[in-house]
């Protein structure tokens, strides 16, 4: 899909936010939610998305939801180095298919890293959910 386009209500991240599919949640407040990625690159690896938004990619939100969000990016952040000490973070976000965005709600990737171990391709395997609930259990008593 390219930059432009019409906002599909029925993607997976929309559907999470109405309780219409499951997700192992790390954080939520009034503005963002945040889970874990359930085919991830790294141990860890969290999204976070805005709850009350249509933007498809970064370029579509308005002005008054981006701090909110980034707020809750860096929080989410801050916990998940807290918890696993990684040697470092990286944060992306993706806009428009050729880029590797792949759902078209506006999301952030906090992936955690460590020196010598690979990154994952995306979507190359899912995750055990019982796995995914110790870790978001271990980045959620981070938050503060």
């Amino acid at each position: 899909m390219s930059l432009d386009g019409t906002y599909d209500p029925g993607n997976i991240f929309a559907k999470i936010l109405r309780g219409e599919m499951p997700s192992v949640r790390v954080f939520e407040d009034e503005h963002v939610l945040a889970f874990m990625d359930v085919f991830p690159q790294s141990k860890g690896h969290v999204l976070v998305i805005p709850k009350h938004s249509t933007a498809r990619n970064f370029l579509e939100e308005t002005p008054e939801n981006i701090g909110p969000l980034m707020l809750g990016v860096q929080r989410v952040a801050k916990a998940v180095r807290a918890a696993l000490s990684p040697d470092g973070l990286m944060i992306s976000q993706f806009n428009g298919a050729v880029s590797g965005q792949t759902v078209y709600h506006l999301h952030f990737h906090i992936i955690p890293r460590w020196e010598a171990v690979a990154l994952g391709r995306h979507g190359e395997g899912m995750a055990d959910t019982e796995e995914l609930k110790a870790l978001a259990a271990q980045i959620s008593a981070q938050i503060a």
